[in-house]
């Protein structure tokens, strides 16, 4: 792993990069020129619990709506909101194949989660096969990859399984959102999580529906504690 990351590095250090957000030169070693980094909407005032971001800087605390309906997951942490660039970078790279923005995003969120308790193991928000047929990779997994082996930590993709094919969640209320992915995930095979403390790694976190049915899902599977790491939150 070490032996990785240290090629991938010199790799950065030797190819000329462009930065995605103005195809400028981004410099050795960086994914975004330093004009288009400051640019860049860090989540840094958010609820410690599901990572809504608050707008008034002396908000403390767990927010309402978690405090109401507490979710499965322990604690969510987003690298930052869902606004220009950032939202570009992410529809680029889900809808676009854009797959080179998967080390962006990925060190992004590594670098949001830092001073993070290390979980076990690193498990991506998985895809419905017929989803993952068509586009014909896993963005989340991606991203995943990224943190993973940058964090020098185990990654399973494979356990966690989405066994429902759902519609959008972006088409729907935010009730609507929670039927449409309730019940949507399953571990196999069962109890293969027990005792683990998993980070789960998505892109965008919108309502938390779908983080949430999927902690519900590793919880059934025997993990001690989930905690949600995604690059941005709406």
């Amino acid at each position: 792993m070490r032996l990785n990351n240290w090629l991938a590095n010199i790799q950065d250090w030797l190819l000329p990069r462009l930065c995605p957000g103005c195809r400028g030169w981004a410099g050795p070693g960086r994914g975004l020129c330093l004009a288009c980094e400051k640019q860049l909407p860090r989540l840094t005032h958010a609820c410690p619990r599901c990572a809504q971001p608050y707008d008034h800087p002396n908000t403390r605390g767990v927010c309402g709506a978690c405090q109401r309906r507490p979710p499965a997951f322990a604690a969510a942490r987003a690298a930052f909101r869902y606004a220009p660039p950032v939202d570009h970078f992410i529809r680029t790279f889900k809808f676009h194949n854009e797959l080179g923005l998967a080390t962006l995003l990925g060190t992004e969120l590594v670098r949001a989660v830092r001073g993070a308790e290390s979980p076990d193991l690193v498990v991506p928000i998985p895809l419905h096969p017929s989803r993952l047929r068509r586009r014909g990779y896993n963005q989340a997994l991606e991203i995943a990859r990224i943190v993973a082996r940058t964090l020098e930590l185990p990654l399973d993709a494979h356990g966690l399984v989405r066994s429902r094919a759902t519609s959008a969640q972006s088409d729907l209320t935010v009730s609507a959102r929670r039927r449409n992915v309730r019940g949507a995930f399953h571990v196999h095979p069962p109890r293969r999580y027990r005792g683990m403390r998993i980070a789960l790694v998505d892109d965008v976190m919108t309502s938390g529906s779908t983080a949430d049915a999927a902690a519900r899902a590793l919880r059934a599977g025997g993990a001690k504690q989930v905690e949600v790491w995604v690059v941005a939150r709406a």
